[in-house]
């Protein structure tokens, strides 16, 4: 009987390989279309309300509208969170910039769209933030950030849409990690983790054995000598 010949495997094989960095770069175009969308919509919606509060309230005007859980509170902010490092604004907009250049030139291993929605808001609340402190007074680089948002009950600080969506992306972040989802998109389980060193340490014995010189069975060259 003559045996099924091998090229058409090989060829199916050569043919899986051809098609399989299709599938990244296509996963990565759509999760990099997840990711600028959700940072427009965040930069726009931070932008927006900073325009709306600039244009009708005054500098430490305050307008409750759930009584006390809710006051929007027009503040200008020289520094980081609750006014932090009031006298080194530059500093701030130097990070923020570089994290904007990390995120841009991270965005690219990116496959999973719940990655994406984190870095999209991280991106767009920077910007937001970063746009204050380029473009508003005193000067270039030293523009103070526009805070209009109190909760008491919550924060003793006064925030804006930017830092909520820095926030949500820093809360998605930490489950996104605790429930081991990978930037590609699968997810590392602990029976995972055992399989996979179980398989490291298989392959470590099997070249341990092929290393080692003596096998079983094998006659010593002095074997049989006086």
């Amino acid at each position: 009987m003559r045996r099924p010949a091998s090229p058409p495997t090989a060829q199916r094989s050569s043919a899986d390989t051809r098609l399989s960095p299709a599938s990244p770069s296509k996963a990565s175009a759509r999760t990099l279309a997840v990711l600028a969308l959700v940072a427009v919509v965040a930069y726009s919606a931070d932008q927006f309300t900073k325009f709306l509060v600039t244009t009708n309230l005054t500098v430490g005007e305050s307008v409750p509208v759930l009584g006390q859980a809710l006051v929007l509170y027009f503040v200008k902010n020289s520094g980081a969170a609750f006014s932090l490092g009031a006298g080194y604004t530059w500093i701030f907009s130097i990070l923020a910039a570089v994290v904007v250049v990390v995120i841009v030139w991270f965005a690219r291993r990116i496959r999973s769209r719940a990655w994406a929605i984190v870095f999209g808001l991280l991106l767009g609340g920077v910007l937001g933030n970063l746009t204050d402190r380029l473009l508003r007074e005193p000067s270039f680089g030293l523009g103070h950030v526009v805070d209009f948002i109190s909760t008491p009950w919550m924060l003793p600080a006064i925030y804006n849409v930017a830092d909520i969506c820095i926030v949500v992306s820093m809360a998605l972040f930490i489950l996104l990690t605790l429930f081991g989802v990978n930037l590609d998109g699968t997810r590392t389980t602990r029976a995972s983790e055992r399989a996979a060193q179980e398989a490291e340490d298989r392959e470590a014995e099997a070249d341990a054995a092929t290393l080692d010189p003596a096998e079983p069975g094998d006659a010593s060259p002095d074997a049989g000598r006086p």
